[in-house]
């Protein structure tokens, strides 16, 4: 199957940056030092056994922070219980590039990460399930606690403002990101709402928006 391109006209109409005005390293997925990766669906034969049903590198690349980051959405999904019949999901996800998280729905993504670089300040209203599969991160809360992450380990961030820095200057990093969907949110009375800062380009917004 042809491996995914870079979208260049996400389904809410924000254009993400084109190759050509990027001014970070990362241009494509994967970093150019990180191995290419493959995703694995599965699905049932008329007998209702398990066979697989995609295997390619995912259906929406993007870019984010201008050349410092670049994402690879594996799935998404819509509702609480997801409709598995006649590959509704799958269609749903090959045709939708969601928001950072999808309300009522869930996202994953793989988002490899330049040498140094370190995301905005940023807080997407779900429950984040970040993995690192390569490199070393620092993962640092608005309140100026932070955490150190290797391989396999796991955050479960629970709507917190936040930020990621690949702790290697030479070396790309990457890591899995898991995105569910979360009720409204009050902390002292007051509601939490998200705030992507200086990422709000590279994401689309929530379709009633």
């Amino acid at each position: 199957m042809p491996a995914a391109t870079i979208s260049e006209t996400p389904i809410a109409a924000i254009p993400i940056k084109k190759a050509t005005q990027v001014k970070g390293p990362c241009t494509k997925f994967p970093a150019d030092d990180l191995r290419p990766t493959r995703r694995f669906v599965t699905t049932h034969n008329s007998k209702g056994e398990g066979v697989f049903l995609k295997d390619d590198e995912g259906d929406h690349h993007k870019v984010l922070c201008n050349g410092l980051a670049v994402a690879n959405i594996i799935y998404s999904t819509q509702g609480a219980q997801v409709d598995l019949n006649d590959e509704k999901d799958v269609a749903f996800a090959a045709a939708y590039e969601p928001p950072i998280h999808t309300r009522n729905g869930s996202v994953a993504r793989l988002i490899d990460f330049a040498p140094g670089m370190e995301s905005p300040i940023h807080r997407a209203m779900s429950i984040d399930y970040g993995i690192v599969v390569e490199g070393e991160f620092l993962l640092t809360l608005d309140s100026g606690e932070s955490k150190k992450m290797l391989p396999g380990d796991c955050s479960v961030n629970r709507g917190c403002n936040h930020k990621w820095k690949n702790l290697s200057e030479t070396k790309s990093g990457r890591m899995l990101f898991v995105l569910l969907d979360v009720a409204p949110l009050y902390v002292g009375g007051k509601l939490i709402e998200e705030d992507l800062g200086e990422m709000t380009s590279d994401y689309a917004p929530h379709p009633e928006e």
